[in-house]
């Protein structure tokens, strides 16, 4: 799904070449930097840094990858991501199997007043709570966030910054298949979405990453408006690739009294728990 060639002739079209010290030139026609001056700048010889972008370089060490990702800009999350790639033929991650203890329920149970999730590598929506629920208007069960936000062109309008989001989904899955490369469930999905999404091919194909951390996520939603949030991620310990997620508002904020009137209207049509869309682990 993901490869070390690739992934380095995307970094290479992006470096400035004058930010790299290399002279302007009116004859150049390719975007960034030629191979041979990646491979110049590095100390590695042109036929390897060749047969890398090529795929027929293995396992090159981590001196050659420290040096590339200083020539090309990498930020920690491309650094962490370019190793990894690099050791895809050395040791395969075996994909989690998506099953939930029962303590992790229990624990989304006490969160009352925020929305949270759990979530797995593919953007599986394993569980939630009750607001979570009422957030997105549908039941947990069977829900992905990333056809939520590609493919269900009626749920579009939910996300306040949909353009940035698809940004996040597409950066987070790139991550995501350089983990867990051999995931058939994970292929499937992005073969999906590729069929069923432009804008997700053309930044498919641009192979950016981004780690899925904490921030703004800013939704707006049809019965109280829009809810300014903040997602702080949680790892889950012995739990490989999934997260919980918890949406939390600013105390007297409008974001709170939109959490707590959606929490009142939820009440007031008699909604249920939201089930849970994973296999409870004994």
């Amino acid at each position: 799904m993901d490869d070390l060639a690739g992934f380095l002739r995307t970094r290479r079209s992006r470096v400035d070449p004058a930010a790299a010290g290399i002279p302007a030139d009116s004859r150049r026609r390719v975007e960034g930097l030629r191979r041979e001056e990646v491979a110049h700048l590095s100390g590695v010889s042109v036929d390897y840094y060749v047969r890398l972008e090529q795929g027929r370089a293995t396992q090159p060490s981590e001196q050659v990858l420290d040096a590339l990702a200083r020539v090309l800009g990498l930020d920690e999350t491309e650094r962490g991501h370019l190793y990894r790639l690099a050791r895809q033929r050395r040791r395969r991650a075996k994909a989690p199997g998506g099953r939930l203890r029962p303590e992790l329920l229990r624990v989304l149970d006490l969160v009352t007043d925020a929305p949270a999730l759990i979530m797995d590598h593919r953007l599986d929506v394993l569980a939630g709570n009750r607001l979570a629920g009422l957030l997105y208007g549908r039941p947990i069960p069977g829900l992905n966030t990333a056809r939520h936000i590609f493919l269900d062109e009626a749920e579009r309008g939910l996300y306040s910054d949909w353009e940035t989001c698809t940004l996040d989904v597409v950066g987070h899955l790139r991550l995501a298949a350089g983990k867990y490369p051999d995931d058939p469930r994970l292929a499937s999905l992005i073969g999906e979405l590729a069929m069923g999404s432009e804008r997700f091919r053309r930044l498919w194909a641009r192979a950016d990453v981004r780690a899925r951390t904490h921030g703004r996520k800013a939704y707006l939603h049809p019965l109280v408006g829009l809810l300014e949030l903040h997602q702080e991620n949680f790892a889950l310990p012995d739990e490989p690739g999934m997260e919980l997620l918890v949406l939390s508002a600013v105390p007297g904020s409008r974001a709170a009294d939109g959490l707590r009137l959606l929490a009142s209207l939820g009440a007031d049509s008699g909604d249920a728990h939201p089930a849970v869309n994973a296999q409870v682990r004994d």
